[in-house]
């Protein structure tokens, strides 16, 4: 997130600003005048800006006006130690967030500004939503060669093959492919030859005539005939059966087909792009798959990266998954903070984008606040990253995730503390998960969540000798959200 900006030629009010907002663990940075603040805006810009209305050098109310016409969207708090109407009547005329009368309550003013950061983050998801959906995404060095070739193959028509695993996202490469295409006005059509029975699949393909087997009681044109003009899309192509992939291979050879039942040639004007998740050299070496079929279609090849080899681009995609399945639902985007995301990014996706992208939706729906934190994230993710936790030889160390360092050696200087394993601990957290779940108690999620997050707090108060805002920052947590959770959990009783 970007910093705030405190705007004060009085060194004590952005002293005190300062000293609270970062107690909540918000980035600031002040300035002593206008000039200041508008040398800054060329080179990065705030989250929220809380400026003075009188200062040396410019009023806050001219600066409104600027910061305004470059960031329409930022929300900025005027103050003033000159309560008077025109004042208020200035600044909320220039778009002012709010108007904020000096001498202020600290915590008031700290929790004024959290609300106009929520308000700024809200702002930052709608323009983002309304953008035009990109259609793909990627930083990766291994997906900008994917969108290097697909530039290069934008004035050719020639066959491509597509390998990579399920879920990778095979099909968008396709019809980007067809898209920057010379086809890009014909149609693009798509058949996944692994989810069409054998019986069926060259009538799919090829179409039939009247009468040519039961049930065919009208003529149906096939797949090459609806792509004419355009791109035919062979998704699964490894799985094709092999009487089948001798007609594609005449067909891709001579451009010509017969409907099945039927005696009159039909010419073929297609682009065809295949896609397999399997090895086909393998396959024609297993003699499973034709040789000269394969040649035919590996013209040119595209390897799509499955998503653990991309982890860079989990955030952004997550984001921007985010974003979607809030439009498709007609409901408010959900943030997610950056310690979901390092789970997120830890994470393996055996099913690579399309995961992400059901893991987005059912966050989207399931999610119990607009901000995803870690403990948000589904069950079996979170029950797939507990299963990283091995026990560590030795009796007194405690056994961490596989993926961590290991922890620096112990000096004599610095004797060994006795503590009870990670296992251990996890150990009971899921007996006493399963004898909920086995016993049919409802609720179990907040149940063991109100336990989990109630000893945390009080262990923190336990160290801190009852100091709140030690035991806050101890935990990674700001001010008012421990003060929060002492009042739901009870812990004040």
């Amino acid at each position: 997130m970007k910093p705030i900006w405190i705007v004060d030629d009085d060194h004590s009010i952005r002293f005190v600003l300062e000293k609270a907002l970062a107690r909540e663990q918000f980035a600031v940075r002040s300035f002593a005048s206008a000039r200041e603040v508008l040398a800054a805006l060329d080179s990065e810009e705030p989250q929220v800006m809380v400026s003075d209305i009188r200062m040396p050098g410019g009023s806050g109310i001219d600066l409104l006006g600027k910061v305004k016409a470059r960031l329409p969207g930022l929300p900025v708090i005027i103050m003033t130690a000159y309560s008077d109407l025109d004042s208020a009547v200035s600044a909320f005329q220039g778009g002012a967030f709010e108007y904020l009368p000096k001498p202020f309550d600290v915590p008031k003013a700290v929790e004024l500004i959290r609300r106009a950061v929520e308000e700024s983050l809200r702002e930052e998801v709608r323009d983002t939503a309304a953008a035009p959906m990109p259609e793909m995404l990627g930083q990766a060095p291994a997906m900008q060669d994917v969108f290097r070739a697909i530039g290069r193959l934008s004035q050719s028509t020639v066959t491509v093959m597509i390998t990579g695993e399920s879920g990778s996202g095979k099909e968008l490469v396709a019809r980007a492919l067809h898209k920057h295409s010379p086809r890009a006005g014909g149609p693009f059509v798509a058949i996944n030859t692994a989810a069409i029975p054998k019986d069926l699949l060259e009538s799919e393909l090829f179409g039939h005539e009247r009468g040519a087997f039961t049930g065919a009681q009208t003529m149906r044109r096939g797949r090459f005939e609806q792509a004419d003009g355009g791109t035919l899309f062979l998704d699964e192509i490894g799985d094709m059966p092999f009487d089948l992939q001798t007609r594609l291979l005449r067909v891709l050879s001579d451009g010509q087909f017969y409907r099945v039942g039927g005696h009159q040639p039909l010419k073929s004007n297609v682009r065809v792009i295949a896609a397999t998740h399997q090895n086909l050299e393998e396959r024609v070496r297993a003699g499973s798959f034709r040789e000269d079929l394969f040649h035919r279609l590996n013209v040119i090849r595209l390897r799509l990266p499955a998503l653990r080899e991309r982890r860079e681009d989990i955030a952004m995609l997550t984001r921007f998954f985010l974003q979607k399945s809030a439009k498709e639902l007609g409901v408010d985007a959900k943030r997610i903070t950056n310690d979901a995301l390092q789970r997120l990014m830890a994470f393996d996706f055996p099913g690579n984008v399309r995961q992400l992208e059901n893991l987005c939706h059912w966050l989207t729906v399931m999610a119990p606040s607009q901000v995803v934190e870690a403990k948000d994230l589904p069950p079996e993710l979170l029950a797939r990253e507990d299963s990283m936790v091995r026990p560590v030889a030795g009796p007194a160390e405690t056994a961490r995730p596989a993926h961590t360092a290991a922890p620096s050696p112990v000096t004599q200087a610095d004797p060994p503390t006795e503590r009870p394993s990670l296992g251990s601990w996890l150990g009971d957290l899921q007996r006493e998960a399963r004898g909920l779940l086995e016993a049919g108690v409802p609720d179990v999620w907040d149940t063991l969540s109100r336990k989990f997050e109630g000893q945390l707090i009080h262990t923190a108060l336990e160290v801190t000798r009852g100091r709140r805002i030690e035991a806050a920052q101890k935990l990674g947590i700001g001010r008012n959200t421990i003060t929060r959770k002492i009042q739901e959990l009870g812990l004040d009783d």
